[in-house]
């Protein structure tokens, strides 16, 4: 995620979950990328695709508008589970005391442009990505 502050532009790497055609993260009250969200809801996202064994790289490059809500519960096992799979029984019990639970607050990014690359190819030739 990037956005902006009085002092400059700021990256964060995070979590993201891909729902109504909009992008969904997850943070705290306490977040720095909240409160930079709040100030300024413009902002851009980079996603990566890259299995370097496979030669496989693709990107896509996101600018939208946020905006922060209280978290949704449901949202956020759906988020939770696409990384850490669907069966919470077998979650982390400390991540998620000590990661999870304390998410209080979701960030909507409405999307406004959206670029897709696939340059897979960078290390194989373009026949023989997989």
């Amino acid at each position: 995620l990037a956005s902006s502050c009085g002092d400059g532009p700021r990256s964060s790497p995070l979590w993201f979950l891909y729902e109504e055609e909009r992008i969904w993260l997850f943070g705290t009250d306490k977040d720095s990328f909240i409160q930079r969200l709040l100030d300024e809801p413009r902002c851009a996202l980079s996603i990566v695709d890259l299995n370097l064994d496979g030669g496989v790289l693709r990107h896509v490059g996101v600018r939208g508008i946020a905006t922060v809500h209280v978290v949704n519960s449901n949202r956020l096992k759906r988020f939770v589970g696409r990384y850490l799979g669907n069966d919470e029984e077998t979650w982390n019990k400390w991540f998620v005391e000590n990661i999870v639970d304390p998410l209080n607050r979701m960030v909507e990014v409405d999307l406004e442009t959206v670029v897709a690359k696939d340059v897979s190819f960078f290390k194989t030739g373009p026949n023989l990505a997989k």
